[in-house]
């Protein structure tokens, strides 16, 4: 006896499970023995096989379970031209001659197979396997087939003559999809019952289904030549269209078939009939690739340049899909390379936002303007940097006029750069882009931050690489609204930050939407002494931090309206004026670092006085009451010599004070090299 285990619904049943060994299935639920013989006939790919085993199962199960309808065909399809399943046609409740087909019918509903079946009671069935595995079982309330067309799918041609000749037997009789038996005849391919049906009835052979389908478009959408061929002969019109008023013809370019668009093009058809979406046959001819079609059609005297509804030509589709060949025949044929599409796109724009270097550099070749703007105000040059592709950037950058870049308010550097895109952003660079560019005000109120330069890209997304490029190559880091010096500090970048302060970056830059009275990149310091330093170090000014309003008097109550990255930026006093450094620095998420960042700003000020809220703090923890008699006058006088010469040195050349012709310990000095050990040890 084979050995086998119980299967239960969703579970595949062992390919050596024995049918004879019927003690097996004793214990198993109807739904269960439903399963069981579903899946033994889907595991087997020939249907004899299947049949037999269908049977043999029935038998084991002593009749409880399911026992297919068989019906054998009697045709062999063609091998070469195997049909193609058409989701939108009604599922046939027998089986057609497919070998294809397995005894039971199966249709695809989605990512449901749904499988018919009659139990051993006699009673009809559906079964709704889906994807996640699990199987639903619900009553089949299919009426019954009507005997011709049963007759029809086995291509039974001597029972199909008779029922024809029988007045009894009505083959105009359509059913609820519209379908007629010459409608089965021809998408199932049984051509000899194609030539009865219509010597009996020849009226008949242009009747349409419900969605306005004749006999010969489904026999072209379902590649059946025998079928298509006879329909034509006995005089099947070849432009009867669809409803969505596709012809055959265009259903035999869908279908990539060349043999059927021969057939067509033999018997009249209408070369240049376009659907409701006002395609083409040689736009989807064109869309396949296939060559072979598209010399028929022109030769046919179909139309090189016909648009669809969106204005897109048979060129622009074969450029959208890097398609070399039907494109070099369009070419080769007097196709109009620059004609424009309804949002202004031209072919070679497609090409270029599609990453076919090879279909521009054709495209060039035969004269394509590069200067044509898509409805974006794009040219094929920007898109092509968007992209990323170098290639075909530098294949336009020869065809591309930098007067036009200019007006388009957009520079192809913004795009290679906020798409990290360095490889493009090189090609650019040596081809003399101005790496100074700005955003036309229209493009730079699109982004919140109002930001203008292929820097200021750069620098948010963090990429110092493409920032060093821009920077060596002489962009200007002081033309944003928002500095990026203060993107840079806010992201907590030393490597950016040094980077731009090394060229020139404003290190006093404010924010003009969040006025404050000493520098924005103070306040983006607070928390990263080695920064603050940094930027004391190069010229910020620290001085105007301890500039206040209200001096050694009483201060009005915070108000804290909103916190982004731990600033208060959105704080405002009741006067309107700007923001206070002893008011950021009171809030919540600064006041615990008060008093290392003001003895930070001690060392680059002379004689000042701490307000009273700068005190107040200072007070409030023991270990700063070394930074409270720091500042307390007089400074020593080394300290204020030292602000005198830097002064005298210039904020510029503070940058670059390593190389100017001083003693190296002048240098350290001005530098506060002396005591920076000894001073942030303790913080």
């Amino acid at each position: 006896m084979a050995v086998a285990s119980k299967s239960m619904p969703g579970s595949t049943i062992s390919p050596t499970l024995g049918f004879d060994d019927y003690t097996l299935y004793s214990n198993l639920s109807d739904d269960e023995l439903m399963q069981l013989a579903i899946e033994r006939s889907l595991s087997d790919p020939h249907n004899a096989t299947s049949l037999g085993e269908a049977s043999k199962t029935s038998t084991a199960l002593g009749r409880r379970t399911v026992q297919f309808r068989a019906n054998p065909p009697t045709t062999t399809p063609n091998p070469s031209n195997p049909p193609r399943e058409d989701p939108s046609h009604r599922p046939p409740t027998a089986n057609p001659p497919d070998a294809r087909r397995t005894c039971e019918e199966r249709r695809k509903c989605g990512d449901i197979v749904v499988t018919h079946f009659v139990t051993g009671n006699g009673k009809r069935m559906l079964a709704y396997h889906r994807g996640d595995g699990s199987i639903q079982y619900v009553p089949d309330t299919e009426k019954e087939q009507d005997p011709i067309v049963k007759a029809i799918l086995n291509g039974d041609v001597t029972t199909v003559r008779a029922m024809a000749r029988n007045s009894g037997n009505n083959i105009l009789r359509p059913d609820k999809y519209g379908w007629i038996p010459l409608h089965e005849a021809a998408y199932y391919g049984q051509d000899q019952c194609v030539r009865v049906l219509l010597g009996a009835q020849p009226g008949v052979i242009n009747m349409c289904d419900l969605k306005g389908r004749t006999a010969l478009i489904l026999a072209v959408e379902s590649e059946k030549v025998a079928c298509v061929e006879a329909l034509l002969e006995m005089g099947a019109d070849p432009d009867l269209a669809n409803k969505e008023r596709e012809s055959p013809l265009y259903k035999g370019c869908e279908m990539d078939n060349a043999e059927i668009v021969a057939m067509l093009l033999n018997h009249g058809a209408m070369v240049n009939k376009s659907s409701t979406q006002g395609w083409t046959a040689l736009l989807e001819a064109v869309s396949r690739n296939n060559v072979e079609i598209c010399e028929m059609l022109v030769r046919s005297g179909a139309k090189l340049n016909p648009t669809d509804m969106y204005g897109i030509t048979p060129l622009s589709t074969a450029a959208q899909n890097g398609h070399v060949e039907t494109l070099r025949f369009l070419i080769k044929h007097g196709a109009d390379v620059n004609s424009e599409a309804s949002d202004g796109s031209t072919a070679l724009y497609e090409a270029a936002k599609n990453g076919h270097e090879d279909i521009v550099e054709i495209l060039l070749s035969q004269k394509a303007v590069a200067n044509k703007v898509g409805k974006k105000g794009l040219l094929p040059l920007h898109i092509a940097a968007q992209q990323g592709n170098a290639g075909i950037v530098s294949l336009l950058i020869k065809a591309t006029s930098k007067s036009r870049v200019k007006r388009s308010g957009i520079s192809p550097l913004h795009l290679a750069a906020e798409y990290n895109w360095d490889e493009v952003l090189e090609v650019l660079i040596k081809a003399g882009y101005d790496v100074n560019a700005v955003l036309s005000e229209e493009r730079s109120r699109m982004y919140e931050d109002h930001r203008r330069t292929a820097l200021y890209f750069a620098v948010t997304n963090g990429n110092v690489d493409t920032t060093t490029m821009l920077l060596e190559a002489g962009a200007n880091p002081n033309l944003d609204t928002f500095n990026p010096l203060l993107v840079a500090m806010r992201q907590g970048s030393i490597e950016l930050v040094t980077l731009l302060v090394e060229h020139m970056a404003n290190v006093n830059a404010y924010i003009p939407t969040h006025p404050t009275s000493f520098p924005a990149t103070v306040m983006f310091s607070m928390k990263y002494l080695s920064m603050l330093k940094y930027l004391m170090d190069n010229g910020c000014d620290a001085l105007s931090c301890f500039s206040c309003t209200y001096s050694s008097g009483p201060h009005p109550p915070l108000q804290e309206t909103s916190e982004r990255d731990g600033y208060n930026t959105d704080m405002r006093r009741n006067t309107g004026e700007p923001v206070q450094f002893c008011e950021i620095i009171s809030t919540r998420a600064i006041s615990r670092w008060a008093g290392p960042i003001i003895d930070v700003l001690l060392d680059y000020v002379g004689q000042v006085k701490l307000c009273s809220r700068l005190t107040e703090h200072l007070d409030s923890f023991k270990n700063w009451e070394v930074i409270k008699e720091k500042a307390t006058p007089p400074r020593p006088l080394m300290q204020l010599c030292r602000l005198k010469i830097r002064q005298k040195v210039g904020i510029h050349r503070l940058r670059c004070i390593n190389k100017l012709p001083l003693p190296q310990q002048l240098i350290k000095y001005l530098n506060h090299e002396e005591c920076n050990q000894e001073q942030f040890g303790e913080y």
